[in-house]
């Protein structure tokens, strides 16, 4: 499967494709991710109920999700910089629209506003991945643009708790709004136009375009997968400061170095499952990672107060696996679409795991039980097994994608 050529270095526009694409995921994902270490601090100063906090997580996700469908039959119609450059002003004013939210109600109309271009992202960023770098070289890309979630943990959350703890839970928001800021101005100027898929387009109706897409049953496969993967993924996450301060005992100051470790072992993790990625085969070393995350998952989700140290060591476990399983369940989605059909695949593929985010969320925030502000999390536990039970499934969809791609490979490169 010409593993051979796995180590040819990228070239120097390469490696700046690269670098854009993983400050755009840095900036959209720390807009995301902010979320949930703040939550203890927003549902105390708004006085919300876990369910409605759970909510205002999932307003982000579902309004994300519809737009990616929205914008599916479209997205193979345009160069994918000008697309790219579209949606990520839009997510800018909805990230300031956010910083200016002073009540709940606001607070979700701007995440609301933030989702509908944020959700579009990711899977444009996908698209330009999956044109410009092939199928063996994918594994390393997605380490290093998935290092983007790192880098929100390493730098951007310790950051925007310490700016929030000072100036209040919304300054992160005009940090994040700074920074994609920047990063559009680089885009504008350096990234070339990406439009090779529009000689492959004709004349097809958009609408057309977008049902023949769903209509493919291995498209179907992978965008099942996706969902349960997400579903999984997204469980624990809106409660994880609310988890730690009221069920683990740590303080708000605490969560500094929580998140930072975390994102530091996530910034040396990724890149080398990136590379191991695509030297061994991309399922077994999935199911390793699922198999050694389902087990930490448990074990964490049973904690009660626990020293900071401690709660460190298991956090960084139960990331590894947790991030191990990204890379290569990204990069083996990524070889199923035709190249005509990439723009409305990762848009479609991107809203299904948008929306299934949301569905964790809420039904997270239904499961989760909270007596008042200082009380421990009930039920965490539970959200523990169901999330383990949903990425059982993942794994055999996950292989199902698998082999639909080696059969592509044997057919033709990808």
């Amino acid at each position: 499967m010409q593993k051979e050529s796995t180590n040819i270095p990228f070239t120097p526009y390469q490696k700046f494709v690269i670098f854009i694409l993983a400050a755009t995921q840095f900036s959209v994902i720390l807009d995301f991710m902010v979320m949930s270490p703040m939550g203890d601090m927003l549902m105390k100063s708004l006085s919300l109920k876990p369910t409605q906090f759970g909510l205002a997580v999932s307003a982000y996700a579902f309004s994300a999700g519809t737009s990616g469908l929205l914008t599916a039959g479209f997205a193979d119609r345009f160069d994918r910089k000008k697309l790219l450059l579209f949606f990520y002003i839009g997510f800018i004013v909805g990230t300031v629209f956010c910083s200016l939210a002073t009540t709940y109600p606001l607070l979700i109309a701007a995440r609301i506003i933030t989702g509908l271009f944020g959700g579009v992202i990711g899977s444009i960023s996908m698209a330009i991945i999956t044109d410009l770098f092939d199928i063996h070289h994918r594994g390393r890309v997605m380490g290093f643009i998935q290092m983007g979630f790192g880098a929100s943990q390493v730098l951007g959350i310790p950051i925007s708790l310490y700016i929030a703890n000072i100036w209040g839970w919304q300054s992160p928001f005009i940090m994040v709004a700074i920074i994609a800021a920047v990063v559009s101005v680089l885009i504008m100027l350096k990234l070339q136009p990406v439009t090779k898929h529009l000689a492959l387009q004709g004349n097809r109706n958009v609408f057309r375009h977008l049902l023949n897409t769903i209509s493919k049953k291995d498209y179907r496969i992978a965008f099942t997968a996706t969902a349960l993967l997400s579903i999984g993924g997204f469980m624990m996450m809106p409660f994880s400061s609310a988890f730690s301060i009221n069920n683990l005992g740590l303080t708000q100051k605490q969560l500094v170095p929580l998140f930072m470790v975390a994102g530091v072992s996530s910034l040396i993790i990724m890149p080398l499952v990136g590379k191991l990625s695509d030297k061994v085969d991309k399922f077994r070393l999935f199911a390793v990672a699922s198999l050694w995350m389902m087990i930490m998952v448990i074990i964490y989700t049973h904690l009660s107060v626990t020293p900071l140290w401690l709660v460190i060591i298991l956090n960084i476990l139960m990331m590894m696996g947790i991030m191990s399983r990204m890379v290569p369940s990204t990069a083996l989605v990524t070889g199923i679409p035709d190249m005509q059909d990439r723009g409305a695949f990762m848009s479609i593929n991107s809203s299904l795991q948008q929306i299934a985010g949301g569905i964790a969320a809420a039904v997270a925030g239904m499961i989760v039980v909270q007596k008042d502000k200082f009380s421990p999390l009930q039920h965490y536990p539970t959200l523990g097994y169901v999330m383990v039970s949903i990425s059982m499934v993942g794994v055999f969809l996950l292989y199902r994608v698998s082999t639909m791609v080696k059969r592509k490979l044997n057919e033709k490169t990808v």
